[in-house]
This record gives C-alpha cells, sequence and structure tokens, in this order.
C-alpha cells in the first residue's frame, strides 16, 4: 500500500532552521506531484508547498515564500522541506501529500503521511 513517511521535525529557536523529509513508497513516485501542508491546533490544514512531477515547478503559500523551499529526489522517493527563519507561528504538525496534478487544494491529494511535528519558540 502507499505510505508517505515524514521526518525531520522537531523544536527550533526563532530564526532557526529544519529540514522535513518525506519517504514514499507504494507508488510510482515520478508520477505525483507533491505537497506539504500544514496544521496548527485548532486551524484548518493550510497548503505551505508543493511541486511537479519533474520537480520543475513550484509554488508556495504565501507566508512561506522566500523562507522554504520544496524539492525532490525521483531517484530516491522523497521530498523535502528546507525552512528557514522560522518564526513561531510555523508551529503546526506538517504533512506530506501525493497528487496526480500539483495543487494548493489539499482535497486534490489522494494520499497523505501520519505528520511529523515542528514547533518554534520564541
Amino acid at each position: 500500500q502507499v505510505q508517505l513517511v515524514e521526518s525531520g521535525g522537531g523544536l527550533v529557536q526563532a530564526g532557526g532552521s529544519l529540514r522535513l523529509s518525506c519517504a514514499a513508497s507504494g507508488l510510482s513516485f515520478s508520477s505525483y506531484a507533491m505537497g506539504w501542508f500544514r496544521q496548527a491546533p485548532g486551524k484548518e490544514r493550510e497548503f505551505v508547498a508543493s511541486i511537479s512531477l519533474s520537480g520543475v515547478s513550484t509554488d508556495y503559500g504565501d507566508s512561506v515564500k522566500g523562507r522554504f523551499t520544496i524539492s525532490r529526489d525521483n531517484a530516491k522517493n522523497t521530498v523535502d522541506l528546507q525552512m528557514n527563519s522560522l518564526k513561531p507561528e510555523n508551529t503546526a504538525v506538517y504533512y506530506c501529500a501525493a497528487a496526480r496534478v500539483p495543487s494548493m487544494r489539499k482535497q486534490v491529494y489522494n494520499y497523505w503521511g501520519q505528520g511529523t511535528q515542528v514547533t518554534v519558540s520564541s
């Protein structure tokens, strides 16, 4: 079955960096666009970043543009999210997801990981 497993979350001070990784199995990875979403307590799950099948095209939520970078390695079936200049409001559970096309809409995504907690202290 399809599995998406996130790693790399943790506790970091404001201004610091973290790199999240998502390892995919059970699907033809290069046939799927990948996305990162996050959900803070009491809030809706929101779009963070997406990347096209080949990795050529990327898209970002307005609040993370210029600070976060999404990348993928189709040979390793992984997608990463480099997060720099982190802020306390970035605290959330971060999820990777797979879809047939890249999208900012979570409804488009077919498969989801279990999430990894990111906590940014002030």
